[in-house]
């Protein structure tokens, strides 16, 4: 049986390879998407391993890709979820716990987050019955800026919940000189940011919890996937416990009795020895992830760094050249002590240039360049949002900025010199028309 399993992962990973071998980019002609995955013989062996055990639900590929992540970023925990959605979702869901006590964050308690960004921030704190509170954000950086956010702080201020935008880390140093001056929690959406660090630590490492996706498009892919992140053991208890149906009981799938109390004790209104299984401390959700996804994962965390440096080095070659057309379009910009992980290069383009952002995507798309918006903008824009309980603070005119003028383009792994070359050049000729 060993034998024929390990024949069959073979093949399975020859076949991977095979299908991993890129065709020759042909410009004018072959698209280049704004986001992907590069995925080959390795993660398709680890995958077909995890469906040969026939155990599907989280088992041992879930185990060893939690810890693979939680060394690779410093934490101490890292719980997976299927989606960096719902990794959202567990974050903030966790902090409304009644076992944080008087931190416990209560309907009406406010909770500031970006103006600007990926909608999946901001809607936790709405379906928590929590108000959001948006804050403008530097065009130049995506991120919040950090006087918007020092002057969005009242007495009903209780967490800070943003993202670190297309990898681009926000102000980490203001941002922890304000929750650790008001003790507010803070939680960081690292979706963008796999690989980013500031001052030479992590991002994800700074906040009480992280949040990390693996869909297709990011750093890392698990198809479907997302985790979250902590130092602290409680915190950790919780996110598993809100991702598990709202359980009381910390048992692995297909374990029992972990505690060694499944029929000693007494919760709630229940009889005594209820079985501690089937005991619900919180409302909670099933968002757990397969060990499928997590197989896959586990293959692709070990080229994290390459990818990461593959990023950077896009970046660097498309900030390059378009630095010569800067008096036209607003190039993106980082922080001092920031080392991004870019998801995307951003532009914004600048309100006197003579042409719209429309006008330059329309030239971008139609030469085969794959573009994105600055995702959902200016979230109150939207009808989704439309009468939604949030409070603003302060204008908004740089989120205005970047859902009327900025988009992106990719620096995924797969994307080569000569592609970022022939992007430059399409941008270079249309600008200067």
């Amino acid at each position: 049986m060993a034998d024929e399993r390990s024949e069959i992962l073979d093949l399975v990973e020859a076949w991977g390879v095979r299908q991993g071998t890129t065709k020759p980019f042909v410009p004018g002609e072959s698209y280049i998407p704004v986001s992907g995955k590069v995925v080959g013989g390795r993660e398709l062996r680890f995958a077909a391993d995890a469906v040969l055990d026939g155990w599907l639900t989280a088992g041992r590929f879930t185990v060893d890709f939690e810890k693979a992540v939680a060394r690779a970023l410093g934490l101490r925990h890292a719980m997976f979820a299927n989606s960096g959605s719902s990794a959202n979702l567990l974050a903030i869901s966790a902090l409304t716990s009644p076992a944080l006590e008087g931190r416990r964050l209560q309907r009406g308690d406010e909770v500031i987050t970006a103006a600007a960004g990926f909608p999946t921030t901001l809607n936790g704190i709405l379906q928590n019955g929590l108000v959001p509170v948006l804050v403008d954000v530097d065009p130049s950086t995506g991120n919040a800026d950090p006087d918007a956010l020092r002057g969005a702080v009242t007495n009903k201020t209780r967490a800070v919940f943003m993202a670190h935008t297309l990898g681009n880390p926000f102000d980490l140093d203001a941002v922890m000189e304000i929750v650790r001056g008001r003790n507010l929690w803070l939680i960081e959406d690292n979706c963008d940011a796999l690989g980013a660090k500031w001052d030479g630590k992590h991002t994800g490492t700074y906040g009480d919890l992280m949040t990390c996706s693996f869909y297709p498009a990011h750093h890392i892919t698990t198809g479907e996937g997302g985790m979250v992140g902590t130092q602290d053991p409680l915190l950790k208890k919780l996110v598993e416990s809100f991702r598990d149906w709202g359980r009381d009981c910390w048992c692995e799938p297909g374990s029992d009795n972990t505690c060694g109390l499944r029929f000693e004790s007494q919760h709630g209104g229940l009889p005594e020895g209820y079985d501690h299984k089937y005991v619900y401390s919180h409302v909670g959700y099933n968002l757990k992830g397969t060990d499928f996804q997590a197989a896959v994962g586990l293959a692709q965390i070990e080229s994290l760094d390459e990818f990461v440096a593959a990023r950077r080095r896009n970046f660097a070659a498309l900030h390059e050249g378009l630095t010569p057309l800067a008096r036209r379009i607003d190039l993106p910009r980082w922080l001092p002590k920031a080392e991004p992980s870019w998801f995307g290069f951003p532009i914004v383009v600048r309100p006197d240039a003579g042409f719209t952002r429309d006008d330059l995507v329309r030239h971008l798309e139609g030469r085969g360049i794959g573009t994105r918006p600055m995702f959902a903008g200016n979230f109150q824009r939207h009808p989704a949002y439309q009468g939604a309980a949030m409070r603003v603070a302060g204008s908004l005119t740089g989120a205005d900025a970047l859902t009327d003028r900025g988009f992106w383009i990719g620096t995924w792994p797969g994307i080569t010199r000569e592609m970022t070359e022939y992007m430059v050049d399409a941008l270079t000729t249309f600008v200067r028309k």
